[in-house]
């Protein structure tokens, strides 16, 4: 066990750029038109500073975990469209995700956890008012090489441009995990300052967009969720780092 943790000991860990705090206009914007009723109202929210890891957690990063722990493989583990050591991991629960971040604390001495949504939007937006792509406004289908991309799976993670806080993927390869419950009715009544998702729900939040889907990118402002327990195979995540505020 041991000599599996080697990679995080010493302060070691994914790689984390800082996010400051600030407020940002959350949900879909007044005429965005593809905007869903769980996306409205929009708006203000303001969030603490917080840390997010640059790139979605790798197969190399998740081996590392199990190799440690046990824990079991997801279901598509050695999958040849799934296994390359810089795709993201895909087919984790929110329970697996979330037993990561655990041992990833212990092994590192550094609070890791998943973002919540808040804090993703956040991110995505990169400190950028009133656009609908964490890149900008420019479709998907106008994204340098749409048409050859994610044919099979995931494509390794970090392979274009970052977005305007230096994230990776945010936005495209596989939806990520976060902490909160979902409710489509939250924005209604979210809280100004960190919100966090209700109290409890049967469904986990996640954001970002699937290779599997018909459209690979999604809007910045667009929600999704599953149950805790699935395990899809454009399902993955990226940690948070610190104290959720």
């Amino acid at each position: 066990m041991a000599s599996a943790n080697q990679k995080f000991r010493g302060g070691g860990g994914p790689a984390l750029l800082g996010v400051p705090e600030g407020w940002f206009l959350m949900g879909a914007a007044e005429g965005e038109a593809a905007g869903r009723d769980d996306e409205r109202p929009g708006h203000r929210v303001r969030v603490d500073g917080f840390e997010l890891a640059e790139f979605q957690t790798t197969n190399e990063e998740y081996g590392v975990f199990l190799a440690a722990t046990g824990h079991a493989s997801p279901p598509w583990w050695g999958d040849a469209d799934f296994c390359h050591p810089r795709q993201p991991v895909v087919g984790v629960s929110w329970f697996d995700a979330a037993a990561y971040c655990e041992w990833l604390s212990g092994a590192t001495g550094k609070r890791y956890r998943l973002p919540s949504e808040a804090e993703w939007e956040r991110a995505a937006r990169g400190g950028v008012e009133g656009t609908v792509y964490p890149w900008g406004n420019i479709p998907p289908e106008e994204v340098p090489d749409y048409a050859l991309r994610w044919k099979k799976g995931p494509e390794a993670v970090g392979m274009y441009a970052p977005n305007a806080y230096g994230f990776y993927n945010l936005g495209d390869n596989v939806h990520e995990w976060c902490s909160d419950w979902y409710d489509a009715g939250y924005y209604g009544v979210s809280p100004e300052r960190n919100p966090r998702g209700p109290e409890a729900g049967s469904r986990k939040a996640s954001r970002g967009g699937s290779w599997r889907h018909h459209i690979k990118v999604t809007r910045t402002a667009a929600r999704s969720s599953i149950p805790p327990e699935f395990k899809y195979a454009d399902y993955g995540f990226r940690v948070a780092g610190g104290v959720e505020g």
